[in-house]
């Protein structure tokens, strides 16, 4: 009988990461879930084999912590998903929206390093870890300067960490998702095609991790919408996305 798998996952505490908490946990996965809300973390794990640490992944310490309990809780885990993530508008003239920058930078890349750090050393041969970036990576969005620049910065550093693992046989995967139906993105004031629920986008995710594919957008018809965002010349981009609706400032919580 195959041992079940072991699976840290953070930004467990809502959306995506709770979606993919109970995407693996009804599977019979044996659970690590790190996230800052206690309550959403005990919702998200109800019924499931799952062990949880309240943590902010900005906190290097607090990651090195929960990474060690885990390791005494479960052992070396099989994937590790860093699905924590703060998405909120952001206009560099206004300084009160330094410290935002500063936030969503630190939680949507650096997270990614706390996250990692701990387990790459125990880690097996065949392991995965999947970073949750974004289609809002691939070109700047107004008004979204710092989403679209921390997404951007997570995939490049996905993809180096991606080539530093490889003769370790660790898996780097990459997900690029569209939107999500989720409390980020219900403020959006602006149309959002193709959007996901959580369940769809985790199950999404799950796949890309087990085919170990290492850069991926969900879904599919955003995939190909991201082609053509990608190679919309400069001036063609600037006259449909100037004046685009803009993602309300707020701090983020």
């Amino acid at each position: 009988m195959d041992k079940p798998l072991r699976v840290f996952i953070t930004g467990a505490s809502s959306g995506l990461g709770a979606a993919l908490a109970r995407h693996y946990g009804a599977a019979g996965a044996q659970l690590g879930l790190a996230g800052r809300s206690a309550d959403g973390l005990h919702d998200a794990a109800t019924g499931l084999d799952a062990h949880l640490y309240r943590a902010d992944v900005r906190d290097a310490a607090a990651m090195q912590q929960a990474a060690a309990a885990f390791l005494t809780d479960v052992g070396a885990p099989d994937i590790v998903i860093a699905a924590a993530g703060i998405s909120v508008g952001t206009l560099t003239e206004f300084a009160g929206d330094a410290p935002v920058f500063r936030a969503v930078m630190d939680t949507n890349v650096l997270g990614l390093v706390h996250t990692f750090q701990p387990f790459i050393d125990v880690m097996q041969p065949g392991g995965v870890l999947c970073g949750i970036s974004s289609v809002a990576g691939i070109r700047g969005l107004p008004g979204g300067s710092a989403y679209s620049a921390s997404k951007a910065a997570a995939t490049v550093y996905l993809e180096a960490l991606r080539l530093e693992l490889k003769g370790r046989n660790i898996a780097v995967v990459t997900v690029a998702p569209g939107y999500i139906d989720t409390r980020m993105t219900r403020v959006n004031p602006y149309a959002m095609p193709f959007r996901m629920t959580a369940p769809t986008a985790a199950t999404k995710v799950a796949r890309c991790i087990a085919r170990r594919r290492g850069y991926t957008v969900v879904p599919w018809q955003m995939a190909w919408a991201a082609r053509i965002l990608k190679w919309l010349p400069i001036p063609v981009y600037d006259a449909v996305f100037e004046k685009a609706p803009r993602k309300p400032r707020n701090l983020p919580t």
